[in-house]
């Protein structure tokens, strides 16, 4: 059993109005846009706080210690979302002010026109 995070404990999720919008202005604009929905996400986010778990029968009861953010745990969201944030921010992306998890990265189109 844990104790509730004193912090933040779950993702945040862009809203699909959202991705509406930015679908919307780069069809009228001509810029190539991309998306994603990324499965079996909070595998790829270490987790911050020790989280031990004592397993069952079929290895005699021993401790082990769980080193990434699982589902079911309760700052596993929050984990993830600290991890692709700092993944994105080194690939020179920014978040949107407007919604926190659209994601920009400056673009130059084939005429000079930077985006």
């Amino acid at each position: 059993m844990t104790d509730l995070p004193t912090t933040l404990a779950y993702s945040i999720i862009v809203s699909w109005n959202s991705v509406r919008i930015a679908f919307l202005i780069a069809a009228l604009n001509g810029i190539n846009i991309s998306s994603c929905d990324i499965g079996n996400v909070y595998l790829n986010a270490a987790l911050r706080e020790k989280v031990y778990m004592t397993v069952g029968p079929e290895l005699i009861g021993q401790h082990v210690l769980i080193v990434r953010a699982l589902y079911g745990l309760k700052s596993s969201g929050t984990a993830w979302h600290s991890h692709l944030a700092n993944t994105l921010h080194h690939m020179d992306f920014t978040s949107c002010l407007a919604d926190l998890d659209v994601w920009l990265c400056t673009a130059t189109k084939p005429d000079g026109f930077q985006y």
